[in-house]
């Protein structure tokens, strides 16, 4: 079978042909870590993590996965400022954070994850290209800007099927230096207020990387001039993606030979983000939900569509996932960790909807369908044909980072937290009412030493006219 992919460039499916067989380079852009994570910032990497796992498993393709991190920009300095922090302190503990994130998730870690500010002699070497074939300048204005002239590069606006006279200018540099509002920064000179640490010396003056810069000269370092795919967010198509496009390929590199991009995290039809108070942090996501249940909302729509998030997403979800593992704890019943045999061989059906430009929600019928059968064959007696079906179901679940019996999760089989709620609830229900008789006794001190090792457990228990009501307690991140 062939797998096919939609190439935003040529906005057509087509077959993927590697530039080196048996190889694939893959570059998305990662985080700018200016704040926590939430769900709608990770869709994209829970998403090139499918294609990564069926580019593997699917393919047999050995890939080198990128994964940048935007460590600085005008938004961390800016945060930083406001906080009276250093502008590094705050970029690496919200890089922690989304690290946890991924890891939460499970996604796969990246075979690369380089940091724009440890590249800096990479993108100058391409700022100097661009400049001496003629498609950069520096601001006449004494800024010590750099800036890509758009209008140098018959193609620009290529990727995102615009005319250069139809767009304005999008970058955020002072357009005083400037030939054409629409040309973007490739290098930024020093501000008077920005702290010393935030520049580097060039031959351009002191100063700091353009957002877009970073990224084509990671991917080069990491790829190679030209490299397969190139993934993210579709918001991310214009203009990061355009001017990495153009400074490449004007700089005389192949870049990019598939653009992808995902659909966002929606709420109420708008995208989630933290400006807007609809963005839901992972790390107090997963205090009320399995982090399993998380990433099956964030993987069962097409990569390509928007998901929208409502009140009762996650709990089906949740029901989704437990269907999936029930079967597999019926039919595994020994088994506490299992993990995917690779010599299973991926049912075909499911083979056809993933080579369908990552079919994942008729990967999961397939997967469904097959929990369905096994679960008739158990009810029947045929265990072995259980297990057969088990095995199956293993080798695509872990296909979608979904198997519920892996380590990834900790191996309890899959979302259960209806089962688990159940039986801390009947553990804390006899302290409660055991408090309750010490109180009605007058026994204050037993009646407190239960409260204590409740609260220490952290278990808040108040009291109500209806009687005791316990909650877990939230805890801090």
């Amino acid at each position: 079978m062939t797998l096919q992919l939609f190439d935003t460039a040529t906005r057509t499916q087509h077959d993927f042909t590697p530039v080196t067989p048996g190889r694939v380079g893959m570059y998305i852009c990662g985080l700018t870590t200016q704040g926590a994570p939430h769900i709608g910032h990770l869709r994209f990497a829970v998403a090139f993590d499918v294609l990564r796992r069926w580019l593997v498993r699917g393919h047999g393709y050995d890939v080198a996965l990128v994964r940048n991190v935007t460590d600085i920009d005008d938004k961390i300095l800016r945060k930083a400022a406001e906080s009276g922090e250093d502008w590094y302190a705050l970029s690496y503990r919200n890089e922690r954070y989304t690290s946890e994130a991924l890891a939460l998730l499970g996604v796969l870690p990246a075979t690369y994850e380089p940091r724009a500010t440890g590249h800096i002699p990479e993108m100058i070497a391409l700022v100097d290209a661009l400049v001496e074939r003629g498609h950069a300048y520096t601001a006449e204005d004494g800024s010590g800007d750099v800036y890509f002239d758009v209008r140098s590069w018959a193609d620009y606006g290529e990727l995102s099927n615009q005319s250069l006279d139809d767009m304005v200018g999008a970058d955020d540099a002072d357009p005083r230096g400037k030939r054409d509002p629409r040309d973007f920064a490739l290098w930024k000179g020093r501000k008077g207020e920005e702290p010393a640490s935030a520049n580097w010396p060039t031959p351009y003056g002191e100063g700091r990387p353009g957002w877009h810069l970073e990224c084509s000269a990671m991917a080069r370092k990491y790829l190679g001039d030209t490299f397969d795919i190139h993934g993210g967010g579709i918001d991310l198509r214009f203009p990061h993606h355009e001017n990495e496009q153009a400074q490449s390929r004007a700089a005389g590199l192949g870049f990019a030979g598939y653009w992808l991009h995902n659909g966002w995290v929606t709420v109420k039809g708008e995208k989630m983000g933290k400006s807007l108070g609809n963005a839901l942090e992972v790390q107090q996501l997963v205090q009320d939900h399995d982090p399993l249940t998380v990433r099956y909302f964030l993987t069962a729509a097409h990569y390509r569509s928007m998901i929208e998030y409502h009140p009762g997403s996650l709990e089906e979800a949740g029901a989704a996932v437990e269907r999936i593992a029930g079967f597999l704890r019926r039919a595994l019943p020994s088994q506490q960790v299992v993990e995917a045999d690779p010599q299973v061989e991926i049912p075909a059906d499911f083979a056809a909807s993933m080579d369908d430009d990552l079919g994942v929600a008729g990967a999961l019928a397939v997967i469904h369908e097959s929990v369905r059968r096994g679960n008739t064959a158990l009810d029947e007696g045929s265990r072995t044909e259980a297990a057969e079906v088990a095995a199956s179901v293993l080798a695509m679940t872990d296909v979608l980072g979904l198997n519920p019996l892996s380590a990834t999760w900790g191996g309890a089989g899959g979302s259960r937290e209806g089962e688990l709620h159940e039986a801390l609830d009947a553990l804390v229900r006899m302290q409660v009412e055991a408090r309750a008789e010490a109180r009605a006794a007058r026994d204050f001190e037993t009646a407190d030493r239960i409260r204590d090792a409740l609260v220490a457990a952290g278990i808040t228990v108040e009291d109500t006219p209806g009687g005791a009501r316990w909650t877990l307690a939230r805890k801090d991140h």
